[in-house]
């Protein structure tokens, strides 16, 4: 795959579940990335609850069996996931979620992913 820089920035595009993704690295998550020994594995997850949450998760295993290759040391994945129940009362910093089976997962595929590395700390999100 052949990436395109825009400034400061690298971009690639991927398939994932039907739905082109465009990938976007700092020059700086590059630098990172070229320096692991192991690929790093990226999850978009969609967290559906009271509220609907994004937040990209960063793996040192592969966690999704959907992970796509985006280049040598990089893969990402979209994950929906849910909660058994939408009490505030049980509301937890992290309550317990499963996979969410939703129909027409292309419709919630993310259009754009933007990771970068600030300080030593692997930093990502997507967007429709």
């Amino acid at each position: 795959m052949i990436g395109r820089y825009a400034g400061d920035f690298m971009s690639f595009e991927v398939t994932i579940d039907n739905r082109l993704v465009k990938v976007t690295l700092s020059k700086q998550a590059e630098k990172a990335l070229a320096k692991r020994d192991q690929a790093l594995f990226v999850e978009m997850e969609l967290y559906f609850s009271c509220l609907i949450r994004k937040q990209v998760l960063f793996h040192e295993t592969k966690r999704q069996a959907n992970s796509v290759r985006v280049i040598d040391k990089l893969s990402v994945s979209f994950h929906p996931v849910m909660t058994a129940s939408c009490q505030i009362k049980d509301a937890t910093p992290e309550p317990a979620k499963s996979d969410f089976e939703i129909q027409r997962r292309e419709c919630f595929v993310p259009k754009w992913l933007t990771i970068e590395y600030k300080k030593g700390n692997w930093l990502g999100e997507f967007g429709y």
